[in-house]
């Protein structure tokens, strides 16, 4: 017997510091792990203890004698990766902790309830002297876990309990639904706090950049999936769903995920906890085929392994990839001549080809998977979207061309009345914190903020997640993310070198509240879970969410 790593996998890496023998990889000590979508078992190292398996937030480990049919893939999956990779660390050896700090208290303010948030928190709340208040302009906390993660992804959605167990925490407490910028400044909290961490994310989509795109059928995909999971700044958002074909623009993990719930029946989404409001509307809904146009080629596809497998497996509805479109850069085509092709794109490859290979199914759904294609106009009578103009790409022909494409300048119209862009997320600027926008991020290092134009550090300032990096990465980067501010603040904590505050925090409640703030507490947030929950049970669902701000703030009340 062996374990395996399946879909759910959100590379939290709790599973790499119990391993025993280093079967588990990449680490988050290997220069692969900021990189990589997911973390494999070698099936040739494992010595199937099992330690792993209570470690993982979201039960993606399983022994290979529990796997299902559609599991069973997981096992090549893992292996595969091995091919070009070693084991060659053996034992782990654990890493020395620095005692932690007592004494006198200092109180960290976090702005944002995301993963990164909370992974800086249980970071920060290990040490005795350390207090944490965290601010969300939501009721509601876990950020993207609730509003983004997609609703038939139970098992990621788990990492919530590692969550609500920070904040069981005493040292711990939730200012929600509570703005900066309007109910407190920054300002006020550097007056109030030794620390002040954000990280309130990347909140708006890129843009194409192209004529029609603000036609009323061209939508972001992050507004989809916010309308879908409840966000109450979408709730009451219409899209057309009238038309027989969408078009996602983009390959990474949102495109399959706005694709997946467009085409999936919507008796299997009533199980889960998406918006009733999006239940209602797709059930209207009259699109039978999503087409996921991608600029580039496969290797080059965002989209994870997983992700991508599972849309082989979606009842009803057929994968269609033209063979002909599977093509290789010059360096990744050399690359597999050569045999030495890397092993995730390799695996990406082969998936694409067996989908390729399948024969249409009569009456099915249709996912159609495009690749070297790019939008250069969205087109409509009025402000209607009736079709997406395109363009061919192909590669450079000698290596050094590397994955760069140019157009053909062969076009063509793809029908379509819906188009969705699927391109990444960027930071918006917060008032009184430097911001790159250029890059849409808070200049730091390693979490530390500095000026807009580089420079100094900003004393008592810090960042982490999305806001830090750039939209890149999942739970797991998130985690080494969060915790890396954490020690940032532990170290400067250290060094005597945090400013001391000039008024206390204990007056922050009162402040918001004067200010029109409907303030969530920790005991709040529980009768806003509960009531979810209770409601949920009612119909087999995991919850039902309240989508309404003044609900919510009821609800929380008591």
């Amino acid at each position: 017997m062996t374990y395996v790593i399946t879909q759910p996998c959100c590379n939290d890496a709790s599973c790499v510091s119990v391993c025993p023998v280093n079967c588990i990889h990449p680490t988050p000590d290997e220069s692969e792990f900021m990189r990589t979508e997911m973390l494999f078992i070698d099936p040739a190292t494992c010595i199937d203890c099992g330690a792993c398996v209570e470690e993982c937030p979201v039960e993606a480990i399983l022994d290979d004698e529990s796997l299902d049919e559609g599991q069973q893939r997981y096992l090549q999956i893992n292996a595969d990766y091995y091919t070009d990779h070693d084991v060659t660390a053996g034992l782990v050896v654990p890493g020395k902790n620095l005692p932690l700090i007592d004494g006198e208290k200092v109180n960290v303010a976090i702005v944002g309830a995301g993963p990164a948030a909370f992974y800086a928190a249980g970071e920060l709340v290990k040490h005795p002297a350390v207090r944490v208040d965290m601010f969300d302009r939501l009721p509601t906390p876990y950020g993207l876990v609730r509003a983004g993660v997609a609703p038939d992804h139970p098992s990621t959605k788990q990492v919530e309990k590692t969550f609500a167990a920070i904040a069981a925490r005493k040292s711990f407490e939730y200012f929600l639904n509570v703005e900066v910028g309007r109910h407190v400044s920054t300002d006020e909290l550097r007056e109030r706090y030794g620390a002040v961490i954000y990280a309130h994310g990347a909140s708006t989509d890129k843009r194409l950049g192209i004529v029609g795109e603000d036609r009323a059928g061209s939508i972001a995909a992050t507004d989809f999936v916010a309308w879908y999971n409840g966000h109450p700044d979408y709730a009451d958002r219409q899209f057309d769903l009238s038309g027989s074909r969408a078009v996602v623009v983009g390959n990474g993990n949102v495109a399959l995920d706005v694709a997946r719930i467009l085409l999936t029946n919507p008796d299997v989404l009533r199980t889960t906890d998406i918006a009733n409001h999006a239940l209602e509307a797709l059930g209207r809904s009259r699109i039978d085929e999503v087409v996921i146009m991608a600029r580039r080629g496969i290797a080059q596809a965002a989209y994870t392994v997983g992700e991508f497998l599972a849309m082989g497996d979606l009842p009803g509805v057929d994968v269609i990839i033209d063979p002909d479109e599977l093509v290789l850069d010059p360096v990744n085509a050399k690359a597999l001549l050569d045999g030495t092709l890397d092993s995730t794109i390799a695996t990406k490859l082969r998936i694409a080809k067996e989908f390729a290979a399948r024969m249409p199914t009569e009456g099915a759904k249709r996912v159609v998977f495009r690749y070297l294609l790019s939008p250069i106009a969205i087109d409509g009578a009025g402000d209607r979207t009736d079709s997406v103009r395109c363009v061919r790409n192909a590669f450079g022909v000698s290596p050094g061309s590397g994955a760069a494409v140019a157009p053909t300048g062969e076009e063509f119209d793809l029908h379509a009345t819906l188009v969705m862009r699927a391109i990444g997320y960027t930071g918006l600027a917060l008032d009184g914190v430097p911001f790159d926008d250029g890059a849409g991020v808070v200049p730091n290092v390693e979490g530390r903020v500095v000026g807009a134009t580089g420079g100094d550090v900003v004393p008592g300032v810090y960042v982490t997640g999305w806001i830090k990096r750039g939209a890149t990465g999942g739970i797991g980067r998130n985690r080494m993310c969060g915790e890396e501010t954490a020690r940032a603040v532990i170290a400067d904590l250290r060094a005597g070198v945090l400013p001391e505050p000039s008024k206390s925090p204990a007056d922050i409640a009162d402040l918001v509240s004067g200010r029109g703030a409907d303030l969530v507490d920790g005991s709040g947030w529980k009768r806003i879970d509960a009531v979810e929950r209770a409601v949920g049970s009612e119909t087999g669902r995991r919850r039902v969410k309240l989508i309404r701000i003044e609900e919510m703030a009821s609800v929380a009340r008591g």
